[in-house]
């Protein structure tokens, strides 16, 4: 079994192909193009040369060691997890912690995260811990480099996560795999870990005190995935605008219906945006002249078109804030105030933004394939697609009796728009 599903994003079985686009980690904020560049158009990534910033990682990593060897209790360093945070570990078994922590996640269902996935997961991991916030060293950012870089891809699965608590499960796999265990999608197949390792020149870390629950306990799967999904998004945002010209062309529509000084009035920058998108496709020379206009206002799957991808357009502004501002956070607990060596204990694995940010997300799409499908069943219908043959069709009158056109893709259109408007429950409750 190789892990593969239908559900990549931006790539198929096996390497991508490589641009020569280098993105530098650790040195200013990470964009969601940024992420893009790297998970689907093949970018490589680059850890800030900068000492200053390198010798703050170190120094982030000998502080958290210099803690648990003066005994004081730093959770999920010398102490249990969760709810066993007042046990505490025998000084012996410290540094066999984060490798048992890893262990007992292994647990993960569900579908394996497509390459793209994983690397966007990758990377938002990366960026995160190269705050330096962490207390993990600077050999686990370059290992972390390295399975982004040589295309190392751990074998995620899909389900295991509950938000609110990070990505415990998901992430433990790389955790895994950068300790040499479990296994990985390299130069198109499923192998060990630690097999592929040696293929470059790479050998399995010793996860040190914190860095396995550092790795662990973040927001990097939804977030990586969210990415993802604002890129779709995006493109079905230009998509369903240039679908609706389309159909206002085949309808011969009101044009009017996208007047500028209609947006003026009620002043939603998106749909002013994707009003003048569907103005600039629908030129005059677009009509067709034998057929009249009948109606001076148009069923809404056309009048208010640019109100339902409005809604998407302004959404994905303040989206993408939210998903910024979680590419280049520590979302991680505890975190490290190196200045002074102070270890705060705080929720920053939460991921309530991110998932709030999805359902929006979700909820606009879902509205926008509603719209789409009402487009196609007027284009289908004799009654509405003001004299375009029934169901698209264009065969000669002697064989309409068993060609039925576009009928089928009709049905499936309404099918697809269901199954969005029923994936829109909200997953951030």
């Amino acid at each position: 079994m190789n892990g593969r599903s239908n559900g990549s994003t931006c790539m198929t079985f096996g390497m991508k192909k490589r641009t020569n686009l280098t993105v530098p980690i650790g040195a200013g904020n990470t964009t969601i193009e940024d992420l893009i560049a790297i998970a689907c158009d093949g970018a490589r990534v680059r850890l800030n040369p900068n000492e200053e910033w390198r010798e703050n990682i170190r120094e982030g990593a000998r502080c958290v060691e210099r803690l648990w060897r003066s005994d004081k209790a730093v959770y999920g360093v010398n102490t249990g997890y969760g709810e066993s945070c007042e046990r505490p570990v025998p000084h012996e078994l410290v540094e066999e912690l984060p490798i048992a922590l890893v262990r007992f996640h292994g647990c993960g269902l569900g579908r394996i995260l497509e390459p793209d996935e994983t690397l966007a997961v990758l990377v938002a991991r990366l960026v995160s811990l190269a705050r330096g916030n962490s207390g993990v060293s600077l050999e686990l950012l370059e290992r972390l480099s390295d399975l982004i870089n040589y295309q190392i891809l751990p074998q995620i699965p899909a389900e295991g996560s509950v938000g609110a608590s990070g990505d415990l499960t998901p992430l433990s796999y790389i955790a895994a795999v950068i300790a040499g265990e479990r296994s990985v999608w390299h130069e198109g197949r499923v192998k060990p870990a630690s097999q592929a390792f040696p293929e470059h020149g790479l050998e399995p870390l010793r996860l040190r005190p914190k860095e396995a629950l550092a790795i662990m306990n973040g927001t990097s799967v939804m977030t990586g995935l969210a990415c993802l999904a604002f890129r779709k998004a995006e493109y079905i945002l230009r998509l369903g605008s240039r679908i609706t010209s389309f159909s206002v062309i085949g309808l011969d529509g009101n044009r009017e219906h996208y007047d500028p000084r209609i947006f003026i009035m009620k002043p939603h920058p998106g749909q002013a945006e994707v009003a003048g998108w569907i103005r600039s496709d629908v030129s005059p020379g677009s009509v067709r002249s034998d057929t009249p206009r009948s109606r001076f206002q148009e069923p809404y799957s056309l009048r208010c078109a640019p109100h339902v991808l409005g809604v998407l357009a302004d959404a994905l502004t303040w989206i993408r804030g939210m998903i910024e501002i979680e590419i280049n956070s520590s979302n991680d607990n505890p975190l490290l105030d190196t200045e002074t060596g102070t270890i705060l204990h705080g929720g920053n694995f939460y991921g309530g933004h991110i998932a709030f940010a999805m359902d929006a997300l979700k909820t606009a799409v879902a509205n926008i394939a509603d719209l789409l499908d009402r487009q196609v069943i007027l284009l289908l219908n004799q009654k509405t697609s003001r004299g375009l043959p029934e169901n698209l069709t264009g065969c000669s009158p002697e064989r309409l009796p068993i060609n039925h056109g576009f009928k089928a893709v009709g049905i499936g259109t309404s099918a697809w728009a269901a199954e969005a408007l029923k994936g829109t429950m909200p997953a951030s409750v």
